[in-house]
């Protein structure tokens, strides 16, 4: 089902969530964005440092500063942590997907300011990921804030259960391999979800192939 303009015609945003590729990029930004945020959110949560850096390193001595702010501190990893389970969930997505933007346009714009090398890309990343995601939930936001009446809800197209399989698996051997760099997890049983995360890559792989061949038009959904 996909909302219809007053002239019959599909309109733009309804006719993109029928494109596959675009609905999978969906689902692979909300696992890849919680995965940058829970970890991350759960340090500051706990009151930990972020970074092994010294206060005679900008970044350092940035990070340190919000470190001993203590309660703020806790605040930004709550809202991290918040909007990454948000994210996650497909009845919170389109919230979680409006929470994030502001955490993560304040982040880019500060990793630049402070030419924090490398993570100044990843965060860039992150927000057009974040933008793409606000944009496939146009549909639905806008449904809420202006017309509840005249747009129905989204409908998820039909996927192989493997793939579905995949996407779990994936996610959760990844979340292991990050809280593992963050002190939260071992690392031999990172290594393990690793070749956990490769299998799962294979299902995903699988689930593509078994979708595009009972799909009668390829890349678009029925």
């Amino acid at each position: 089902m996909v909302a219809l303009a007053s002239d019959g015609e599909t309109r733009p945003p309804a006719a993109a969530r029928r494109i596959v590729p675009l609905y999978r990029l969906a689902i692979i930004s909300r696992l890849l964005l919680a995965l940058a945020f829970i970890p991350t959110g759960l340090v500051k949560v706990l009151g930990q440092r972020f970074t092994v850096l010294g206060t005679d390193h900008p970044v350092g001595a940035f990070f340190e500063a919000m470190y001993q702010t203590g309660p703020y501190w806790n605040f930004l990893g709550w809202g991290q942590v918040v909007s990454g389970v948000l994210i996650l969930i497909p009845v919170t997505s389109t919230l979680g997907a409006v929470m994030f933007f502001p955490i993560i346009l304040n982040i880019t714009v500060l990793t630049w300011a402070i030419q924090f090398q490398g993570t100044v890309y990843v965060t860039a990343l992150m927000l057009l990921a974040n933008a793409f995601l606000l944009c496939w939930d146009y549909d639905r936001w806008r449904s809420i804030l202006f017309a509840p009446a005249h747009l129905p809800r989204p409908v998820a197209p039909p996927m192989p259960l493997l793939e579905r399989a995949g996407y779990a698996i994936g996610g959760a051997a990844a979340m292991v391999i990050v809280f593992s760099s963050r002190g939260f997890a071992s690392r031999p049983m990172a290594e393990v979800m690793f070749f956990v995360g490769v299998f799962a890559a294979l299902l995903v792989l699988v689930g593509w192939v078994q979708a595009a061949r009972r799909s009668p038009e390829p890349g678009i959904i029925p």
